[in-house]
Formats: structure tokens, sequence, C-alpha cells
């Protein structure tokens, strides 16, 4: 916010994408600090560079229709869809790049929560339990009834690791 008085261009973009780039710098000056080997971080190039910017959904300011997208501080954007997302997911961020050829692109990050009900304690009455004890003869007992094989891997091949050594 402090950059927008002295650069008042900065007012025309949205202010999600500059807290984004923030973020990245932050993180990067925070690696190379960290580890050096990882190398100072690299500003935008002439020649590699890659437009893009990704900016984040707060309070509905990216809407997405059937073949339209809004962005913030932008109007209703046609697009292709390629295809529908998951039932129960909710939109996270979008990166807008723009290719070489001068095609933009948005990627759409979806989020979604497909976890079960962690809380409840799982049932363990229809469970089989098997206890395993490990003994020198055979290398493991069992409560159950269970065929081991007699040898395990070390035992068949002792001689030959002896021969190899």
């Amino acid at each position: 916010a402090m950059y927008k008085r002295e650069y008042p261009f900065l007012k025309e973009v949205d202010s999600l994408a500059l807290a984004n780039v923030q973020l990245h710098l932050e993180k990067a000056y925070k690696n190379f600090f960290r580890d050096p080997k990882i190398g100072f971080p690299r500003f935008k190039s002439k020649h590699h560079s890659r437009n893009s910017y990704t900016t984040n959904v707060v309070n509905g300011n990216i809407l997405v229709e059937s073949k339209k997208i809004r962005l913030p501080k932008l109007k209703w954007i046609a697009m292709k869809k390629h295809r529908e997302p998951a039932e129960g997911l909710r939109l996270k961020s979008v990166t807008v790049s723009m290719e070489p050829s001068g095609k933009y692109f948005a990627s759409l990050l979806y989020e979604g929560y497909s976890c079960e009900n962690q809380a409840a304690e799982p049932d363990y009455s229809t469970a089989k339990i098997l206890g395993i004890d490990y003994a020198m003869q055979g290398m493991a007992v069992f409560s159950e009834k269970i065929e081991m094989e007699e040898a395990g891997f070390f035992r068949k091949n002792e001689k030959r690791l002896a021969r190899e050594q």
C-alpha cells in the first residue's frame, strides 16, 4: 500500500496480485538466506520472461460462469472452458498467463474437502486382529496358525553372499 503513493500505476493492478508477488519474493529471499546453494532470486528477464499474475478469491471477487470469467479490476471476459470442476469444490485462486504467441490462459485452482469424519472413533468390533512376536527360530511367531517361509532372504543367500564378499 505504501508503494501506491510513490507509483500511482500500481493502483491499476489488483491488490491481491501485488500481495502474491510480495509473498513470492519474500519466499525466494528466505530460501536464498537459508541455503545459499539455491542462488540469488532471479528477476524478470527481457528474454526469458513469463508474463503471468496470480490473484486469490476473496469475498467473491472472481466469478466463473459457463463461457466467461470476471477477474478483479477487469470486466467479463469470454473464455473456453476445458472441463467442469467436480461438485463440492470451491475456487481458490486464478493464474492468468500470456504465451509468446499473444494468447492468454487462465489456470483455476480449486480446493475441495474429501476427508471423512476423522473425529469419530473407528469401529473395531468386526476387525480381525493379528499378533506378531519376534522369535529367533523363524523370525516371527503369529497369534494365528499362519504358515511362513522357513528361511528368509539372508538365510537363502548366505553362501552366495560369503562367496561374493
